[in-house]
Protein backbone atom coordinates (compact mmCIF):
# COMPACT_ATOMS: atom_id res chain seq x y z
CA UNK A 1 0.00 0.00 0.00
CA UNK A 2 1.40 3.63 -1.35
CA UNK A 3 1.93 6.11 1.57
CA UNK A 4 -0.58 8.32 0.23
CA UNK A 5 -3.39 5.42 0.91
CA UNK A 6 -1.91 4.96 3.61
CA UNK A 7 -2.69 8.20 4.89
CA UNK A 8 -6.41 8.56 3.30
CA UNK A 9 -6.96 5.80 5.08
CA UNK A 10 -5.72 6.92 8.12
CA UNK A 11 -8.11 9.85 7.34
CA UNK A 12 -11.10 7.79 7.40
CA UNK A 13 -10.18 6.00 10.23
CA UNK A 14 -10.31 6.31 14.07
CA UNK A 15 -7.93 4.08 15.69
CA UNK A 16 -9.11 2.11 18.71
CA UNK A 17 -7.21 4.52 21.68
CA UNK A 18 -8.10 7.45 19.48
CA UNK A 19 -12.10 5.83 19.76
CA UNK A 20 -11.34 4.95 23.41
CA UNK A 21 -9.72 8.59 24.86
CA UNK A 22 -12.73 10.18 22.87
CA UNK A 23 -15.80 7.94 24.34
CA UNK A 24 -13.97 7.91 28.16
CA UNK A 25 -13.80 4.58 28.04
CA UNK A 26 -11.04 2.94 29.90
CA UNK A 27 -9.10 0.09 29.77
CA UNK A 28 -11.01 -2.23 31.25
CA UNK A 29 -13.35 -1.24 28.68
CA UNK A 30 -16.58 0.74 30.90
CA UNK A 31 -18.08 3.55 29.63
CA UNK A 32 -18.30 6.98 31.83
CA UNK A 33 -21.55 8.22 32.05
CA UNK A 34 -24.68 6.36 32.04
CA UNK A 35 -25.94 7.10 28.58
CA UNK A 36 -23.78 4.17 27.14
CA UNK A 37 -22.50 4.43 23.47
CA UNK A 38 -25.28 5.23 21.80
CA UNK A 39 -25.21 8.67 23.97
CA UNK A 40 -21.49 8.98 22.88
CA UNK A 41 -22.47 8.93 18.90
CA UNK A 42 -25.59 10.69 19.22
CA UNK A 43 -22.92 13.47 20.33
CA UNK A 44 -20.64 13.32 18.18
CA UNK A 45 -23.45 13.31 15.09
CA UNK A 46 -24.78 16.31 15.96
CA UNK A 47 -24.71 18.54 12.66
CA UNK A 48 -26.45 22.08 12.68
CA UNK A 49 -25.34 22.82 9.05
CA UNK A 50 -28.04 23.90 7.23
CA UNK A 51 -28.93 21.03 4.84
CA UNK A 52 -30.68 21.44 0.92
CA UNK A 53 -33.70 20.24 -0.06
CA UNK A 54 -32.58 18.55 -2.61
CA UNK A 55 -34.58 19.36 -6.40
CA UNK A 56 -33.06 16.45 -8.28
CA UNK A 57 -34.36 13.37 -5.84
CA UNK A 58 -36.94 10.95 -7.02
CA UNK A 59 -40.42 10.82 -4.98
CA UNK A 60 -39.10 14.04 -2.96
CA UNK A 61 -41.55 15.65 -0.81
CA UNK A 62 -40.21 19.59 0.23
CA UNK A 63 -39.03 19.80 4.11
CA UNK A 64 -39.07 23.76 4.43
CA UNK A 65 -42.28 25.61 3.86
CA UNK A 66 -44.51 27.58 5.80
CA UNK A 67 -46.22 24.81 7.05
CA UNK A 68 -45.14 21.17 8.31
CA UNK A 69 -44.76 18.18 5.37
CA UNK A 70 -47.33 15.71 6.16
CA UNK A 71 -50.51 17.54 6.64
CA UNK A 72 -52.08 18.71 3.17
CA UNK A 73 -49.35 16.72 1.51
CA UNK A 74 -51.31 13.93 -0.09
CA UNK A 75 -51.67 10.79 1.75
CA UNK A 76 -48.68 7.92 1.52
CA UNK A 77 -49.26 4.35 1.48
CA UNK A 78 -47.79 3.62 5.35
CA UNK A 79 -47.25 5.53 8.02
CA UNK A 80 -44.81 5.06 11.25
CA UNK A 81 -46.61 6.78 14.95
CA UNK A 82 -43.84 7.65 17.30
CA UNK A 83 -45.21 8.96 21.02
CA UNK A 84 -42.15 10.01 22.98
CA UNK A 85 -41.36 10.59 26.42
CA UNK A 86 -38.69 13.64 26.44
CA UNK A 87 -35.64 12.87 29.62
CA UNK A 88 -33.80 16.04 29.10
CA UNK A 89 -34.08 18.26 32.20
CA UNK A 90 -33.58 22.02 30.34
CA UNK A 91 -34.93 23.93 27.77
CA UNK A 92 -31.79 24.42 26.37
CA UNK A 93 -31.50 20.34 26.11
CA UNK A 94 -34.67 20.33 24.63
CA UNK A 95 -34.06 22.86 21.91
CA UNK A 96 -30.78 21.36 20.90
CA UNK A 97 -32.81 18.34 20.87
CA UNK A 98 -35.13 19.73 17.59
CA UNK A 99 -32.08 21.59 16.38
CA UNK A 100 -30.40 18.03 15.91
CA UNK A 101 -33.10 16.63 14.26
CA UNK A 102 -33.96 19.50 11.59
CA UNK A 103 -30.17 18.59 9.11
CA UNK A 104 -31.26 14.86 10.00
CA UNK A 105 -35.06 15.47 9.06
CA UNK A 106 -34.26 17.29 5.47
CA UNK A 107 -31.79 14.26 4.88
CA UNK A 108 -34.45 11.73 4.94
CA UNK A 109 -36.50 13.55 3.14
CA UNK A 110 -33.73 13.66 0.51
CA UNK A 111 -33.96 9.67 0.61
CA UNK A 112 -29.98 9.99 2.10
CA UNK A 113 -28.08 8.60 4.83
CA UNK A 114 -28.36 10.55 8.24
CA UNK A 115 -24.44 10.78 8.84
CA UNK A 116 -20.97 8.75 7.49
CA UNK A 117 -21.24 5.18 7.35
CA UNK A 118 -18.25 4.21 6.11
CA UNK A 119 -15.57 4.77 9.01
CA UNK A 120 -15.94 0.85 10.38
CA UNK A 121 -14.27 1.76 13.58
CA UNK A 122 -17.71 3.10 15.18
CA UNK A 123 -20.99 2.20 14.90
CA UNK A 124 -22.42 3.40 11.27
CA UNK A 125 -24.58 6.90 12.21
CA UNK A 126 -27.49 5.50 9.86
CA UNK A 127 -28.99 2.23 10.61
CA UNK A 128 -28.94 1.65 6.77
CA UNK A 129 -32.05 -0.26 5.94
CA UNK A 130 -33.11 2.43 3.78
CA UNK A 131 -30.18 2.35 1.72
CA UNK A 132 -30.94 1.85 -1.48
CA UNK A 133 -34.18 3.10 -1.93
CA UNK A 134 -35.32 6.18 -2.63
CA UNK A 135 -37.25 8.95 -0.73
CA UNK A 136 -40.35 7.32 -1.23
CA UNK A 137 -42.08 11.21 -0.66
CA UNK A 138 -41.61 10.52 2.93
CA UNK A 139 -43.00 13.59 5.18
CA UNK A 140 -42.24 14.41 8.77
CA UNK A 141 -44.13 15.87 11.13
CA UNK A 142 -43.27 17.02 14.56
CA UNK A 143 -45.55 18.30 17.44
CA UNK A 144 -45.64 18.44 21.33
CA UNK A 145 -48.19 17.03 23.90
CA UNK A 146 -49.49 19.11 26.77
CA UNK A 147 -47.55 17.01 29.13
CA UNK A 148 -44.39 18.74 27.94
CA UNK A 149 -45.53 21.66 29.47
CA UNK A 150 -45.96 20.17 32.69
CA UNK A 151 -42.21 19.06 32.64
CA UNK A 152 -41.00 22.63 31.52
CA UNK A 153 -42.08 26.31 32.69
CA UNK A 154 -42.28 27.95 29.28
CA UNK A 155 -44.33 31.08 30.91
CA UNK A 156 -47.57 31.72 29.19
CA UNK A 157 -46.94 30.04 25.83
CA UNK A 158 -48.77 27.28 26.66
CA UNK A 159 -52.35 27.62 24.55
CA UNK A 160 -55.19 27.21 26.64
CA UNK A 161 -56.70 24.73 23.86
CA UNK A 162 -53.86 22.26 24.76
CA UNK A 163 -54.98 19.99 27.20
CA UNK A 164 -55.78 16.44 27.19
CA UNK A 165 -58.98 15.39 25.46
CA UNK A 166 -62.13 14.58 27.42
CA UNK A 167 -63.59 11.29 28.31
CA UNK A 168 -66.01 10.54 25.50
CA UNK A 169 -68.50 7.78 25.40
CA UNK A 170 -67.35 4.60 24.98
CA UNK A 171 -63.59 5.00 25.63
CA UNK A 172 -62.13 2.11 26.70
CA UNK A 173 -58.77 4.21 26.58
CA UNK A 174 -55.47 2.07 27.43
CA UNK A 175 -52.10 4.34 28.72
CA UNK A 176 -49.81 1.88 26.45
CA UNK A 177 -51.40 3.91 23.88
CA UNK A 178 -52.24 7.24 25.03
CA UNK A 179 -50.25 10.74 25.42
CA UNK A 180 -46.91 11.41 25.00
CA UNK A 181 -44.40 14.84 25.44
CA UNK A 182 -43.35 14.64 21.44
CA UNK A 183 -45.01 13.07 18.51
CA UNK A 184 -43.22 12.12 15.26
CA UNK A 185 -45.77 11.08 12.36
CA UNK A 186 -43.63 9.72 9.26
CA UNK A 187 -45.81 8.92 6.15
CA UNK A 188 -44.13 7.47 3.25
CA UNK A 189 -44.76 5.52 0.43
CA UNK A 190 -42.70 2.63 1.65
CA UNK A 191 -42.93 0.92 5.27
CA UNK A 192 -39.56 0.77 5.69
CA UNK A 193 -38.42 4.19 4.58
CA UNK A 194 -41.11 5.30 6.97
CA UNK A 195 -39.44 3.52 10.12
CA UNK A 196 -36.35 3.97 9.36
CA UNK A 197 -37.05 7.72 9.79
CA UNK A 198 -38.31 7.55 13.03
CA UNK A 199 -35.77 4.84 14.23
CA UNK A 200 -32.56 7.24 13.22
CA UNK A 201 -34.36 10.02 14.57
CA UNK A 202 -35.14 8.48 18.23
CA UNK A 203 -31.45 7.11 17.70
CA UNK A 204 -30.12 10.63 17.50
CA UNK A 205 -31.68 11.60 20.71
CA UNK A 206 -30.40 8.28 22.42
CA UNK A 207 -30.51 9.53 26.36
CA UNK A 208 -32.60 12.17 25.35
CA UNK A 209 -35.95 10.56 24.80
CA UNK A 210 -37.42 7.39 24.76
CA UNK A 211 -40.24 5.53 23.30
CA UNK A 212 -43.45 5.92 24.52
CA UNK A 213 -45.86 4.51 22.11
CA UNK A 214 -45.87 3.65 18.29
CA UNK A 215 -47.89 1.82 15.40
CA UNK A 216 -47.66 1.52 12.24
CA UNK A 217 -50.35 2.03 9.65
CA UNK A 218 -50.74 1.36 5.59
CA UNK A 219 -53.13 2.75 3.18
CA UNK A 220 -54.34 1.07 -0.41
CA UNK A 221 -54.81 4.11 -2.79
CA UNK A 222 -56.68 3.70 -5.57
CA UNK A 223 -56.27 5.41 -8.86
CA UNK A 224 -58.81 6.42 -11.34
CA UNK A 225 -57.79 7.92 -14.86
CA UNK A 226 -54.09 9.14 -13.12
CA UNK A 227 -55.49 10.88 -10.24
CA UNK A 228 -55.52 9.17 -6.30
CA UNK A 229 -58.88 8.43 -4.77
CA UNK A 230 -59.91 8.51 -1.20
CA UNK A 231 -58.70 5.39 0.47
CA UNK A 232 -60.67 2.58 1.91
CA UNK A 233 -60.66 1.27 6.02
CA UNK A 234 -60.68 -1.88 6.63
CA UNK A 235 -64.49 -1.80 6.96
CA UNK A 236 -64.20 -0.84 3.11
CA UNK A 237 -65.86 2.60 3.33
CA UNK A 238 -63.93 5.17 2.27
CA UNK A 239 -62.29 7.41 4.62
CA UNK A 240 -61.65 11.60 4.43
CA UNK A 241 -64.25 11.89 1.59
CA UNK A 242 -64.69 15.96 3.15
CA UNK A 243 -61.27 16.96 3.33
CA UNK A 244 -60.20 20.41 2.87
CA UNK A 245 -59.15 20.10 -1.14
CA UNK A 246 -57.18 23.04 -1.37
CA UNK A 247 -54.94 25.64 0.50
CA UNK A 248 -57.78 28.54 1.18
CA UNK A 249 -60.08 26.02 2.68
CA UNK A 250 -56.77 24.98 4.66
CA UNK A 251 -56.72 27.84 5.79
CA UNK A 252 -59.66 27.93 7.46
CA UNK A 253 -60.04 24.56 8.31
CA UNK A 254 -56.37 22.97 9.65
CA UNK A 255 -53.72 25.87 9.74
CA UNK A 256 -53.82 28.58 12.43
CA UNK A 257 -53.95 31.89 11.59
CA UNK A 258 -52.14 35.20 13.15
CA UNK A 259 -54.09 35.93 16.41
CA UNK A 260 -55.85 32.60 16.48
CA UNK A 261 -53.27 31.35 19.52
CA UNK A 262 -49.85 31.94 20.83
CA UNK A 263 -48.00 33.51 18.17
CA UNK A 264 -45.34 30.32 18.24
CA UNK A 265 -48.59 28.42 16.70
CA UNK A 266 -49.32 30.24 13.53
CA UNK A 267 -49.13 28.17 10.43
CA UNK A 268 -49.35 25.04 12.93
CA UNK A 269 -52.26 22.83 14.00
CA UNK A 270 -53.02 20.01 15.88
CA UNK A 271 -53.12 16.88 15.39
CA UNK A 272 -55.50 14.37 17.16
CA UNK A 273 -54.40 10.25 17.33
CA UNK A 274 -56.95 7.90 18.22
CA UNK A 275 -56.13 4.35 17.95
CA UNK A 276 -59.57 2.50 17.60
CA UNK A 277 -60.04 -1.19 17.52
CA UNK A 278 -62.43 -2.71 14.99
CA UNK A 279 -64.79 -5.68 15.57
CA UNK A 280 -63.89 -6.78 12.30
CA UNK A 281 -65.44 -10.30 12.95
CA UNK A 282 -68.45 -9.05 14.18
CA UNK A 283 -68.92 -5.96 10.78
CA UNK A 284 -67.94 -9.39 8.66
CA UNK A 285 -71.39 -10.98 9.81
CA UNK A 286 -73.60 -7.52 9.55
CA UNK A 287 -75.47 -7.37 5.96
CA UNK A 288 -74.43 -4.84 3.67
CA UNK A 289 -77.95 -2.13 3.89
CA UNK A 290 -77.40 -2.24 7.94
CA UNK A 291 -73.58 -1.24 6.90
CA UNK A 292 -74.58 1.22 4.99
CA UNK A 293 -76.94 2.54 7.38
CA UNK A 294 -74.40 2.52 9.99
CA UNK A 295 -72.29 5.01 7.96
CA UNK A 296 -75.01 7.05 6.10
CA UNK A 297 -73.03 6.10 2.41
CA UNK A 298 -72.66 3.40 0.06
CA UNK A 299 -69.96 1.16 0.09
CA UNK A 300 -68.66 1.10 -3.07
CA UNK A 301 -69.01 4.76 -4.33
CA UNK A 302 -68.95 6.54 -1.22
CA UNK A 303 -71.82 8.46 -2.22
CA UNK A 304 -74.41 9.52 0.61
CA UNK A 305 -77.00 7.73 0.88
CA UNK A 306 -79.38 7.59 -2.04
CA UNK A 307 -76.82 9.21 -4.27
CA UNK A 308 -74.53 8.46 -6.72
CA UNK A 309 -71.29 10.36 -6.30
CA UNK A 310 -68.72 10.48 -3.62
CA UNK A 311 -68.31 14.20 -3.44
CA UNK A 312 -72.38 15.16 -3.84
CA UNK A 313 -73.30 17.63 -1.16
CA UNK A 314 -74.29 14.91 2.28
CA UNK A 315 -78.33 16.96 2.88
CA UNK A 316 -78.92 15.32 6.13
CA UNK A 317 -82.29 16.91 6.29
CA UNK A 318 -83.49 14.79 3.02
CA UNK A 319 -86.31 12.53 3.41
CA UNK A 320 -87.78 9.23 1.30
CA UNK A 321 -91.78 9.10 0.19
CA UNK A 322 -92.70 8.30 3.73
CA UNK A 323 -91.37 10.98 5.22
CA UNK A 324 -88.26 9.15 6.96
CA UNK A 325 -84.76 10.01 6.78
CA UNK A 326 -82.71 9.22 4.28
CA UNK A 327 -79.87 9.11 6.13
CA UNK A 328 -80.31 7.40 9.44
CA UNK A 329 -79.93 9.74 12.20
CA UNK A 330 -78.00 6.78 14.23
CA UNK A 331 -75.52 6.93 11.36
CA UNK A 332 -72.06 8.00 11.89
CA UNK A 333 -71.87 10.67 9.37
CA UNK A 334 -75.27 12.23 10.34
CA UNK A 335 -74.79 12.63 13.67
CA UNK A 336 -70.78 14.33 12.53
CA UNK A 337 -72.36 16.42 10.27
CA UNK A 338 -74.61 17.58 13.37
CA UNK A 339 -71.26 18.95 14.73
CA UNK A 340 -71.36 21.83 12.08
CA UNK A 341 -67.65 21.64 12.04
CA UNK A 342 -64.89 20.09 9.83
CA UNK A 343 -61.58 18.81 9.87
CA UNK A 344 -58.43 17.04 8.28
CA UNK A 345 -58.85 13.38 8.28
CA UNK A 346 -54.95 11.48 7.60
CA UNK A 347 -56.11 7.96 9.22
CA UNK A 348 -54.92 4.76 8.34
CA UNK A 349 -55.48 1.17 8.85
CA UNK A 350 -53.21 -1.13 11.18
CA UNK A 351 -53.06 -5.09 11.82
CA UNK A 352 -51.17 -5.71 14.80
CA UNK A 353 -51.95 -9.71 15.05
CA UNK A 354 -54.55 -11.21 17.06
CA UNK A 355 -56.23 -10.00 20.53
CA UNK A 356 -55.14 -12.38 23.30
CA UNK A 357 -58.39 -13.26 25.23
CA UNK A 358 -60.59 -13.36 22.28
CA UNK A 359 -58.50 -15.01 19.40
CA UNK A 360 -59.72 -12.20 17.33
CA UNK A 361 -57.97 -9.34 14.56
CA UNK A 362 -55.92 -6.85 16.58
CA UNK A 363 -56.77 -4.51 14.08
CA UNK A 364 -58.68 -1.13 13.11
CA UNK A 365 -58.42 3.29 12.52
CA UNK A 366 -55.16 4.69 13.81
CA UNK A 367 -57.52 7.87 13.26
CA UNK A 368 -55.36 10.98 12.82
CA UNK A 369 -57.03 14.53 12.40
CA UNK A 370 -55.82 17.47 11.64
CA UNK A 371 -57.90 21.08 13.13
CA UNK A 372 -56.75 24.63 14.22
CA UNK A 373 -58.55 23.86 17.74
CA UNK A 374 -58.77 20.62 18.95
CA UNK A 375 -62.51 21.68 19.88
CA UNK A 376 -63.52 20.86 15.98
CA UNK A 377 -62.56 17.30 17.19
CA UNK A 378 -64.28 17.09 20.70
CA UNK A 379 -67.78 18.73 18.80
CA UNK A 380 -67.94 15.99 16.64
CA UNK A 381 -67.07 13.17 18.63
CA UNK A 382 -69.56 14.74 21.34
CA UNK A 383 -72.37 14.75 18.73
CA UNK A 384 -71.58 11.32 18.10
CA UNK A 385 -71.91 10.44 22.00
CA UNK A 386 -74.11 7.12 22.54
CA UNK A 387 -76.16 7.32 19.80
CA UNK A 388 -73.60 6.77 17.10
CA UNK A 389 -74.40 2.97 15.59
CA UNK A 390 -70.69 2.84 14.83
CA UNK A 391 -70.06 1.84 18.19
CA UNK A 392 -71.38 -1.49 18.25
CA UNK A 393 -68.19 -2.16 15.85
CA UNK A 394 -64.94 -0.43 17.26
CA UNK A 395 -63.80 0.61 20.55
CA UNK A 396 -61.49 3.48 21.13
CA UNK A 397 -58.28 2.46 23.14
CA UNK A 398 -55.79 5.01 22.52
CA UNK A 399 -55.87 8.92 22.80
CA UNK A 400 -53.60 11.89 22.37
CA UNK A 401 -53.29 15.69 21.03
CA UNK A 402 -50.40 17.30 19.94
CA UNK A 403 -49.75 20.75 18.78
CA UNK A 404 -47.53 20.61 15.65
CA UNK A 405 -45.26 23.43 15.05
CA UNK A 406 -45.40 25.54 11.51
CA UNK A 407 -43.42 24.99 9.13
CA UNK A 408 -38.99 25.40 8.70
CA UNK A 409 -37.51 28.21 7.40
CA UNK A 410 -34.63 27.59 6.10
CA UNK A 411 -31.66 28.52 8.28
CA UNK A 412 -34.06 27.84 11.20
CA UNK A 413 -34.58 24.72 13.31
CA UNK A 414 -38.18 22.58 14.14
CA UNK A 415 -39.83 24.60 16.76
CA UNK A 416 -37.30 27.52 16.77
CA UNK A 417 -40.62 29.97 16.99
CA UNK A 418 -41.76 28.69 20.24
CA UNK A 419 -37.82 28.69 21.72
CA UNK A 420 -37.63 32.46 20.86
CA UNK A 421 -40.37 33.07 22.85
CA UNK A 422 -38.32 32.86 26.32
Amino acid sequence: MTEEKKDNLFEKKISRRQMLKMTGVGAAGVAIGASGMGGILSAFSRNNAVEEDKTNVKNKVKFYGKNQSGIMTPSQTNIYFASLTVLVKTKAELAQLFKDWTPAAVKLMNGETVGDVTNIMVPPADTGEAVGLDAKNLTLTFGVGPSLFKKFDFGDQKPKELKDLPHFPKDQLQEEYSGGDICIQACADDPQVAFHAVRNLVRIATGRVSLKWSQAGFNAIPMKNGKPETPRNLFAFKDGTENPRDAADADRVVFIQSGESKSWLTGGTYLVARKVQMHLETWDRTALDEQEATFGRHRDTGAPLGKTSEFEAMEIDRKDKNGENVVPETSHVFLAKKANVRLLRRSYSYASGVMDSTGTHDAGLLFISFQKDPNQFIKIQNSLGRMDKMNEYITHRGSALFACFPGVKKGSFIGEALFNTL
